[in-house]
């Protein structure tokens, strides 16, 4: 895998365009310019976090004993999943507004550094630990461009609307359903030969 797919994987699996329209619900009541700040706070902490993990979810895993062809499926799976969410959404959980200023839940956890990103970032550091600086070449992309559509979000979601926002989370669940189950059917392959 390249620098360039794995960065549109975590791209996908951070989905910029579904935060997008959950983000500037939450924060309504903020105004543009300090709306902006918040989100390239809770970005910087969302991009700190996914670092540790993926520097430190190789030893984490060794710990446990998972294997990677387990990861790999299990990660799979559970990309699978949010796909399903993203393309089919159900009723959030995530309140309709916030009363106050949010500070890392829920922008930068679960939002923006969530389960799946984790999740994906904990399957390319076990199944290729040699590859960790690439990883972190990704990352750093995936989560710059992130940000930036999501620093952007007031003037793009004012130009794209409720409705086209979502239509573009739905095209993004899609293409993460197929990298999904390309992640399974790899993991399986790989068990299978050993």
């Amino acid at each position: 895998m390249t620098i360039l797919s794995a960065a549109a994987i975590l791209l996908l699996i951070m989905d910029p365009f579904g935060n997008m329209v959950t983000i500037n619900t939450l924060l309504t009541e903020v105004p543009a310019a300090k709306r902006r700040k918040i989100i390239l706070r809770e970005s910087l902490i969302a991009y700190s976090v996914l670092i540790v993990f993926l520097f430190g979810g190789n030893q984490l895993l060794s710990f446990l004993g998972v294997e990677p062809t387990a990861l790999r499926v299990s990660g799979g799976i559970v990309l699978f999943i949010i796909a399903l969410g993203m393309v089919f959404p159900s009723r959030s959980a995530m309140p309709s507004a916030l009363d106050s200023e949010p500070l890392i839940v829920p922008i930068a956890m679960p939002l923006i550094a969530g389960p799946s990103s984790i999740a994906a970032l904990l399957v390319f550091a076990k199944s290729e630990p040699d590859m960790l600086l690439t990883w972190f070449g990704a990352l750093t992309l995936a989560t710059a461009i992130s940000s930036s559509l999501l620093w952007s979000s007031p003037w793009i979601f004012q130009r794209l609307g409720r409705r086209g926002a979502l239509a573009v989370e739905r095209l993004m669940g899609m293409l993460l359903i197929i990298l999904s189950v390309q992640m399974m059917l790899d993991g399986l392959a790989q068990y299978l030969q050993g």
